[in-house]
């Protein structure tokens, strides 16, 4: 009788044997690594479709106006609340630790291109709306296609029987088929996972030299990370949400060992889905409007990330912000999180925004790019973790009952 091994566990495994390929044969990473690029292409692939159908057919299946506008209004203020207790956590640990205070400028890269992806807050809301929806599905313009597919749900609901039973039965079997696809791409998990892993660990040949100087700047990433995912979120999903953190933790092993991998909250959406559907117990009307909304607009590790390494990139040019300024830092990265894709090394470019609304060189940034792959790893698995706390608050809010009480 063939064992069969759990996919978290091959994942594990995969990634065990990534770290040792990479680090062990750096030159031969380059006939592996298109296993990592294939997958990510295929994920990437039904993304748009996905997030299209989820939530459509999630907001037709809420109903009313009434219950939609309740539940957008319970997960926006979860959203907007969690990133900003993240973000205070890691302006406190930044001033208490001081990581750039003396840091060694002459590790600045030339940093490209980076400049040209600036966007004022109001071009960022501005670009919410799109003026051509096909043109957002074609660029991935998340919280566009997030807009409209709201938009268009919420709409679909107003319409007579007609139209509107066709209408979401055409969406809801979208949705179900566009799961089918991506459970077959999730079989070859294993297999991207190792190629990205190992590509990723062959590049980072200086890390260990970098850790010296930056060893303290990434201590206090994660050492915020940690308290907000190990402490501020079972808290509040223990409080509000009267269930077990430590259940709930072990049902989304898949999806966060995923995340840690990819560096994409976007990529790991379907398996959030499946996870909290399957494993926690949240209805479908639930996760298919919370979470993907989340993986676009819900960052509560890549807001932290920011605030830190924006004053982290100010203490290593020896600039002292005040507390009005520190307060644009935390109001910065709220908005500029939220604008960040679910993508690897997003919020390396939205930190931009940060630098420019304090008033700080772009060339900043290149301090903090040698080291940034690994946080990028640990703060996309709390982006992913919120998420999933988020849908089992708000479903017990809506007096549901599940497997991780």
């Amino acid at each position: 009788m063939m064992f069969k091994i759990k996919l978290h566990w091959q994942i594990l495994i995969a990634l065990i044997l990534a770290v040792a390929f990479g680090s062990l044969f750096p030159e031969a990473v380059e006939y592996i690594g298109w296993l990592g690029d294939l997958f990510l292409r295929a994920l990437k692939m039904i993304i748009v479709p996905l997030i299209l159908s989820s939530i459509i057919s999630g907001v037709t299946g809420i109903g009313n106006a009434e219950n939609l506008g309740k539940l957008g209004l319970k997960t926006i203020t979860y959203y907007v609340s969690t990133s900003m207790l993240a973000i205070v956590v890691g302006l406190f640990l930044v001033n208490i630790f001081q990581p750039g205070v003396g840091a060694d400028l002459g590790l600045s890269k030339q940093v490209e291109e980076l400049a040209g992806t600036k966007r004022s807050f109001g071009e960022t809301l501005l670009n919410i709306v799109p003026d051509n929806i096909f043109g957002s599905f074609l660029n991935a313009d998340m919280l566009a296609i997030i807009f409209f597919s709201i938009l268009f749900g919420f709409f679909i609901t107003q319409v007579s029987d007609k139209f509107k039973n066709p209408l979401t039965s055409f969406f809801d079997g979208m949705f179900e088929v566009m799961m089918k696809i991506t459970m077959f791409i999730i079989k070859f998990a294993p297999l991207g996972i190792f190629g990205i892993v190992a590509k990723t660990v062959a590049q980072q040949s200086d890390l260990i030299h970098l850790i010296e100087r930056m060893g303290l700047y990434m201590f206090v990433v994660l050492l915020a990370l940690v308290i907000h995912s190990m402490i501020t979120l079972p808290l509040i999903i223990k409080t509000f949400g009267k269930v077990s953190p430590w259940k709930h933790l072990r049902a989304m092993t898949t999806p966060l060992l995923t995340a840690f991998s990819t560096s994409s909250s976007n990529a790991t959406l379907p398996l959030t889905i499946d996870a909290v559907e399957n494993n926690s117990g949240v209805s479908n009307k639930i996760t298919s409007f919370t979470l993907p909304l989340g993986a676009t607009v819900n960052m509560d590790g890549t807001a932290l990330y920011e605030c830190i390494a924006a004053m982290f990139i100010a203490q290593a040019y020896g600039v002292d912000l005040s507390i009005t300024q520190q307060i644009i830092v935390m109001i910065t990265a709220l908005l500029a999180s939220i604008g960040a894709a679910g993508i690897p090394m997003a919020g390396l470019v939205t930190i931009t925004i940060i630098l420019t609304a304090v008033g700080l060189p772009l060339e900043g940034v290149g301090l903090i790019l040698s080291v940034d792959r690994i946080l990028d790893m640990c703060r996309t698995t709390v982006n992913v973790w919120s998420d999933s706390c988020g849908a089992v608050v708000i479903a017990k809010s809506e007096n549901e009952t599940l497997k991780i009480e």
